[in-house]
């Protein structure tokens, strides 16, 4: 008779911990899921896809009006935000049976109720106590709002995906990708926003090119954008629906809706962590070593939850990491160089590898090659919106080290790339490349000047 219930037991359905799970049963384990809210994750329902879904909507208004410098003209735009609503919930549902699916046709168990831990081989579930030779946490992270007075009068991410209806005016405060891009959303939406942020420039931990371009390119579409500035209080006006939010610094901006985007926690909470003796972070992640392992050998973590490279592929790697080396041959690793990601504000950015600070710090005596220039789709449009593209390069070796783009379809043009960088490419072997005419990608390779 087996020692345990199952080989591996997985809290959370989302990506890391369903592809670890999947993973694991394909191995020959015997495995159960745990999942209370939804499969998928914030992924599938409160991250990536909606948001993505949401990021083309608020896109379509301005290729209506740029149409018309290629000789389309149309009637009066009209926008129908619950019909998004729907289109989109549809959609989440769909994928949400995917996950469910993938889970049932591995052979996992998959059980749709909070699980939480009683010891380090042990979960409640229901009730109802299983035993598990392998434990792995993958409960993700959730929306941080900061407890000013007023603050349960905001929403986070997470509830503006289930608005009832589009705010008039908002506040988006924060400075991050999730702040860029929903104040990217309600603008091209027809939402007079502001986006608010008490740092000195936007995405401080990317290149810092792209977070000063990215700003003025917002400014230009319409964006309000406040640095140095934060809320130190929200409150009802007189006016029905209405929002007065005063500023630390002084003065009061009034709006139908604040969203806070000032960060994400690992979800951790009312896990029983403590009673299986699981070392935490002091903001409350699982502290893992390089194999996903915790202080306590049986019970592992992958994801958000461990507070490392908050990306849903990043996730999926760890889970696989896990599974293999728990029940195959062991022989995966974690490499977390040269990881790309994209941002879906407007205009999108792609990044990967090393910022120009980083590799100044790292590398030393580098070459940097930048360039700004207006598209060729944007001659007719009269939209004046500029492109800013970047390379940072070790002088000795010529490797490059960063590629970055602040652009339309970034996130596609910069994922090519990263297959060069983490194959090692020189810009030697970037300039022995013939581009494809006339795209925006082939400025990457047809960069000759050093910027410094």
């Amino acid at each position: 008779m087996a020692q345990y219930d199952y080989d591996l037991f997985t809290i959370g359905a989302g990506s890391g911990g369903v592809r670890a799970s999947r993973h694991a049963a394909a191995l020959g384990a015997r495995v159960a899921v745990a999942e209370e809210r939804y499969l998928g994750g914030t992924c599938v329902n409160v991250g990536c896809i909606p948001k993505k879904l949401f990021s083309y909507a608020a896109h379509y208004g301005e290729d209506i009006a740029h149409a018309a410098g290629y000789g389309w003209s149309s009637a009066a735009r009209a926008f129908d935000w619950r019909t998004l609503l729907a289109n989109k919930d549809r959609e989440i549902e769909r994928l949400n049976g995917v996950y469910e699916r993938l889970l049932r046709g591995a052979g996992v168990t998959l059980l749709r109720a909070r699980a939480a831990l009683i010891d380090a081989h042990t979960v409640e579930v229901d009730g109802r106590r299983i035993s598990a030779r392998h434990i792995l946490v993958a409960t993700g992270g959730w929306p941080v709002v900061p407890p000013i007075p007023g603050a349960e009068l905001a929403i986070s991410s997470n509830e503006a995906f289930h608005m009832d209806a589009l705010p008039r005016r908002v506040l988006v405060v924060g400075g991050g990708y999730i702040a860029v891009e929903f104040a990217s959303i309600f603008n091209g939406l027809g939402v007079d926003t502001t986006l608010i942020y008490r740092g000195e420039r936007l995405l401080k931990g990317f290149d810092a090119d792209l977070g000063g371009f990215l700003a003025g390119e917002m400014e230009n579409k319409g964006v309000h954008i406040r640095l140095r500035s934060d809320i130190e209080r929200i409150e009802r006006t007189a006016h029905a629906g209405a929002l007065r939010a005063t500023l630390a610094q002084g003065g009061e901006l009034e709006a139908d809706g604040v969203m806070y985007a000032t960060g994400r926690a690992p979800n951790t909470r009312g896990l029983g962590l403590e009673y299986a003796g699981v070392n935490l972070a002091a903001n409350g992640a699982i502290v893992v070593d390089a194999n996903f392992q915790s202080n306590v050998p049986s019970i592992h973590a992958v994801g958000d939850v461990i507070d490392r490279v908050l990306l849903t592929p990043v996730a999926l790697a760890e889970g696989m990491v896990v599974a293999e080396r728990l029940f195959g041959s062991g022989g995966r690793s974690m490499d977390y160089e040269y990881i790309p990601t994209a941002i879906f504000s407007n205009p999108n950015i792609g990044t990967v590898g090393w910022s120009e600070a980083k590799a100044r710090e790292r590398a030393g005596d580098i070459d940097v090659y930048r360039t700004t220039f207006g598209a060729l789709r944007h001659q007719l449009t009269g939209s004046g919106e500029k492109v800013l593209m970047k390379l940072v390069v070790d002088r000795a070796s010529g490797r490059v080290l960063g590629v970055h783009m602040v652009g339309p379809d970034a996130g596609e043009i910069i994922q090519g790339f990263a297959v060069a960088l983490k194959c090692g490419a020189t810009k030697s072997q970037f300039d022995a490349t013939i581009g494809i005419h006339p795209t925006i990608a082939e400025e990457f390779v047809t960069m000759r000047e050093a910027a410094g």
